[in-house]
């Protein structure tokens, strides 16, 4: 019955890493990086769960004549953005799953 205790034991853990890891989920929805790109020309805002909230771009790299460096940069402060975003996820999640005990289910295994 060692092995009924270990799995009841592993579940429970189980069961907090998700609380844990919705309520990570849920503060992270609500947080925000920025990206920018052009030295802050354009700037990008994305939340901790990945959704572009908004793109600033200043007045003095808008040239009609050179659409595609605009576009450029707003791909580069995009892409900036969800790396930190990311990078925050990494941090914010990692933490909840770092802890979670293992070592039982070798045993459950064989």
């Amino acid at each position: 019955m060692a092995n009924q205790k270990q799995l009841n034991q592993m579940m429970r853990q189980m069961q907090k890493m998700q609380e844990e890891m919705a309520a990570a989920q849920e503060a992270l929805a609500g947080e925000t990086v920025e990206g920018s790109a052009g030295g802050g020309a354009v700037k990008a805002e994305v939340t901790g769960g990945l959704e572009l909230r908004a793109v600033h771009i200043s007045a003095d790299v808008v040239d009609p004549d050179d659409v595609e460096m605009l576009e450029d940069l707003v791909v580069a402060a995009v892409s900036d953005a969800l790396r930190k975003a990311q990078e925050l996820q990494s941090q914010r999640l990692g933490g909840v799953t770092g802890g979670l005990d293992l070592g039982g289910l070798g045993g459950l295994l064989g």
